[in-house]
């Protein structure tokens, strides 16, 4: 009896857009074959061009930053000062509940 002949289909991969290579007899997998990727930039000056928008992102970022730990002191203070006052204010008010209180 003549051997039927194996012929494999392919198959589009869902999640990675591979080729794939299927063998119906066996059910396996006989090759994979990635998606070719883009090229990332069309150009060096296009790379370039990002790569300087980049640098000031993080300069403005860092400099957000900056701004937020100066500031930071300063609300921690408010925030003691408020509560200060509300305990002159009302001292036979009981101290609030801390979070090892409840267990």
């Amino acid at each position: 009896m003549a051997k039927a002949s194996r012929v494999m289909f392919e198959v589009i991969c869902p999640c990675c857009e591979a080729t794939l290579k299927i063998d119906p007899e066996t059910r396996a997998v006989i090759s994979h074959q990635e998606k070719p990727k883009p090229p990332t930039f069309e150009s060096m000056e296009a790379a370039f061009t990002r790569l300087k928008g980049e640098a000031g992102k993080r300069e403005e970022a860092f400099q957000k930053s900056v701004q937020e730990h100066k500031s930071h002191a300063d609300v921690l203070n408010r925030k003691f000062d408020e509560l200060l006052r509300q305990a002159r204010e009302n001292p036979d008010a009981p101290p609030p509940r801390r979070d090892i209180d409840l267990d």
